[in-house]
């Protein structure tokens, strides 16, 4: 039984502040998708940040939310200066990247037979799965500059154009990284891994645009119906998770030290000003880079897969990369707070000044994937979205853990929900990631439309799909 949970509006729920909550907690969701946020500890894990010092009100719940590490993904959480390594999470700057190509789906040219060679050529040329390293293509860059620089030194090494640069959150280099500040661990777990793609719920898939919602902003996106894209979703591989492994442990070792009262160490926190926390600040920040870098060396290498099917002529233009495990100083509520996005994408409506230029009139896409099997959105937020210091969901959300989706989707269900589209895998590596085990991306989608936070742009349907076992 989830304490004084009321229903606020249509779409929002409310837990008052109540001690030892030092802010109220708000959940964008639905009637039917509560039943099953309330069935992990989600919502406990909210009242947890809840009660956390010098947080900002309120800790909100993505309507994609489940059970996480600390903070639950699908979090959203700002604070005055503290800074929690779960509230960032295991994969940081796992991300979305979209690439739209020059041509229109025809299925007299992409045929099954050219799916097929599309994603065998991504696949050699793209280390795939959990221990992915790259052993053909072996990329002699220094990972300190990488880590420091981000995207900006593979513009140096030709990996990237300017304006890849331009279409990246962050400009593809977040400022305040430090090598020193990361792991031994960390960076030994991190070699050869830049340009692969990792396994879970990571991939690169073939996508069609199958609706235009906003024909204008469509346009000033560059998309259009029927176009072909490509959708990339990874993170910072191992650097990532062994810097969230290692610094909830330093973080939660210092807490008595500065007085810090923590619910669990899941959620691990310290100011932002003390040693310890500006380590992992910089640590982080080094994680994001090698995120935006790593996403960045697989689309250089994609683009080679593509023109190899397709020709030289054959282009595929970044439209945006999102982050979506990442904490970031921004201004809400007239005040400089930081922003936990958890498994939550920045959303910034049209006319914010932190807006690429590029965008600045249109508010930047925000990209949200569904299942492999399901289709995915390019949204944009509203004005409205200041409610959710200016975020949407990242996904469709899982509905069954890993475990559970193995033992109850079978190979004729599977295989029914991904009639149609090629993936490279066999059922038994992909059942944990079958569309059953996941929220339906409609509704998700909707919530935030319907509760007036984001507007829908575009939705593109998958093709081909290629996932890492």
């Amino acid at each position: 039984m989830i304490p004084n949970l009321e229903k606020i509006s249509p779409f929002r729920w409310r837990i008052k502040k109540t001690p030892p909550m030092n802010a109220e907690v708000v959940i964008f969701t639905s009637e039917k998708l509560l039943k099953n946020i309330k069935e992990d500890r989600s919502i406990d894990q909210l009242i947890d940040a809840a009660c956390l010092p010098d947080v900002v009100s309120p800790i909100l719940g993505m309507p994609d939310i489940h059970q996480g590490f600390g903070l639950p993904i699908g979090g959203v959480m700002a604070t005055k200066g503290l800074i929690s390594a779960g509230g960032v999470g295991m994969d940081i700057n796992c991300g979305i990247r979209l690439l739209l190509s020059n041509f229109e789906y025809d299925p007299k040219v992409l045929t099954t037979k050219v799916l097929q060679n599309l994603i065998e050529k991504i696949s050699q040329f793209i280390p795939l799965g959990i221990g992915g390293r790259r052993k053909t293509n072996v990329l002699d860059l220094s990972l300190k500059k990488v880590v420091k620089e981000g995207v900006s030194f593979l513009v140096k090494k030709g990996l990237a154009t300017p304006e890849d640069l331009e279409a990246i959150e962050e400009n593809g280099q977040m400022k305040g990284a430090s090598f020193e500040a990361l792991t031994a661990k960390a960076t030994k777990r991190a070699r050869n891994q830049l340009g692969t793609l990792g396994s879970g719920n990571h991939f690169i898939e073939i996508q069609q645009v199958t609706k235009i919602f906003d024909p204008q902003i469509a346009q000033q996106f560059n998309l259009h119906e029927n176009q072909i894209c490509v959708m990339l979703h990874t993170g910072s591989r191992a650097l990532g998770h062994q810097t969230c492994i290692d610094y909830t442990e330093v973080l939660w070792q210092a807490k008595n030290r500065y007085g810090i009262n923590i619910p669990n160490k899941g959620l691990a926190a310290l100011p932002t000003n003390t040693t310890e926390g500006k380590n992992y600040f910089a640590a982080m920040a080094a994680c994001v880079n090698f995120a935006f870098a790593n996403r960045q060396v697989i689309t250089y290498f994609i683009r080679q897969a593509w023109q190899e099917i397709f020709g030289s002529q054959a282009e595929l233009e970044l439209l945006y990369d999102v982050a979506h495990n990442i904490a970031k100083w921004e201004t809400h509520q007239n005040k400089k707070v930081l922003v936990h996005r958890k498994g939550a994408t920045r959303a910034l409506p049209p006319g914010h000044p932190q807006n690429p230029q590029k965008f600045i009139d249109s508010g930047h896409p925000a990209l949200v994937p569904g299942s492999m099997g399901t289709a995915s959105y390019v949204l944009v937020g509203t004005a409205k979205s200041k409610e959710t210091f200016h975020s949407v969901n990242h996904g469709a959300g899982r509905l069954m853990s890993r475990r559970q989706a193995f033992r109850q989707i079978s190979q004729k269900e599977f295989e029914s929900s991904m009639k149609g589209i090629i993936y490279n895998l066999p059922y038994h590596k992909l059942a944990d990631e079958a569309p059953s085990a996941y929220k339906d991306i409609e509704e998700v989608i909707d919530i935030l439309v319907k509760a007036g936070i984001a507007k829908k742009i575009a939705r593109l349907k998958p093709l081909a799909v290629v996932k890492g076992a």
